[in-house]
Parts: C-alpha cells; structure tokens; sequence
C-alpha cells in the first residue's frame, strides 16, 4: 500500500477514538476499523462533491444529489408517523377509525419539521 494516499487519519483523530474507547471496554480492532472505514468513505465523498463543486450548476446539483444518495438522513419522527398513518389509513375500513386518522393527519401536519 502506497505511504503516499491521499487520505491519511491524523494523529488527533487517532488520540480521540483511542480516548473514546477508554470509556467502552468492548471496543476492540473491529470496531477501530470501522470508524476508520467511515471516516475515510465521509473523506472520500466529501472529496467527490468539491470536486463536482468545482464545475457549472449542473455539477453542484450532481454533488447534492450524489451526497444526499450515499448518506441518507434518516425520516424525521413526523415523517415516520406520517408514514405510519399512511399505512393505517389503508387498512381503515370503518368511520370511526376514519375521522381518528383524520385528527392525527392534523395533529402530525401542525408539528414543527425536524
């Protein structure tokens, strides 16, 4: 393996998963190499989208759009309830339920995004 790649974990960043893993015993090589793993995947996209960055418009959407497919967020909570009271909606089969799903779509609908 070549000394000279591009991307290498500094120093500090070995002292900060080295002290991390003073405070859980069960960390072991598995999971160093993991976090490494990670980090230079995240160094490696993130290279990418300055990369695209550098270009026109179409580029800085192509970096958006390569970022948003490789890291995901996770569906905020209102989203998964939102899929939840999809999901109940479409096994509702009396008025009652109905207008209860009706409410919690409105209730859900008023919440803050995060």
């Amino acid at each position: 393996m070549s000394e000279n790649h591009p991307i290498q974990v500094s120093e500090e960043l070995i002292q900060q998963w080295w002290k991390s893993s003073e405070k859980d015993c069960a960390f072991d090589d598995r999971i160093a190499f993991t976090l490494a793993a990670q980090w230079g995947a995240d160094q490696e996209l993130e290279a990418c989208r300055l990369w695209l960055n550098s270009g026109s418009k179409i580029d800085y959407d192509t970096a958006a759009l390569l970022c948003a497919a490789r890291r995901p967020k996770p569906p905020s909570l209102k989203e998964q309830a939102f899929d939840a009271w999809d999901r109940l909606r479409n096994e509702a089969w009396c008025e009652k339920v109905d207008g209860d799903l009706d409410f919690i779509c409105r209730a859900l609908e008023a919440l803050p995004n995060d």
